[in-house]
């Protein structure tokens, strides 16, 4: 099963795939979908478009999971985030993948313990779950790769991250 998450975004979008076979997660890619900030709406949508369109030929996925937009303080931030967000839905419709939506403090809950986990607790969490020597990767990319590692414990393919046994 291959599992892709998304962290929507205006400039960055994160993406991560994660592979599970027998309980065992491997990420199979993850980074940024970027859109230029001096460029106008439409275009950025047809990048977000095109390029997520262009990661699900690529790995094709079994389904597809993204984090919900859960709080913004303004409304221009939350509406180009939820344009952003409806062209990754479309695309995954149109691929016919699948989508499972997590609130931000769901997808916490379920790979750290704590729905009120920071970033660098979510960052320290994904490299425990993937036995990562280091995480590098953008808090946007790790957020993709939590929401990915969401849908997979809540049907219990991965187990969560065991805390009292952290290194």
């Amino acid at each position: 099963m291959i599992v892709l998450g998304i962290d929507p975004g205006t400039a960055e979008t994160g993406y991560g795939l994660i592979s599970c076979q027998r309980q065992r997660p491997k990420i199979v890619d993850c980074g940024l979908i970027e859109t230029a900030s001096d460029r106008e709406d439409p275009y950025r949508l047809l990048i977000m478009e095109k390029e997520t369109r262009r990661i699900i030929r690529q790995y094709q996925p079994d389904v597809l999971t993204i984090e919900s937009i859960f709080f913004f303080q303004n409304r221009r931030s939350a509406l180009a985030v939820s344009q952003m967000k409806g062209v990754v839905l479309l695309a995954a419709e149109k691929h016919k993948l699948p989508i499972y939506e997590f609130s931000p403090l769901e997808i916490k809950l379920a790979v750290t313990g704590w729905g009120r986990a920071d970033k660098e607790e979510m960052r320290l969490a994904v490299q425990q779950l993937f036995s990562l020597k280091e995480n590098h990767y953008s808090h946007h990319a790790t957020d993709a790769l939590g929401a990915a590692a969401c849908y997979l414990i809540k049907n219990k393919l991965l187990d969560p991250v065991d805390w009292k046994n952290k290194k």
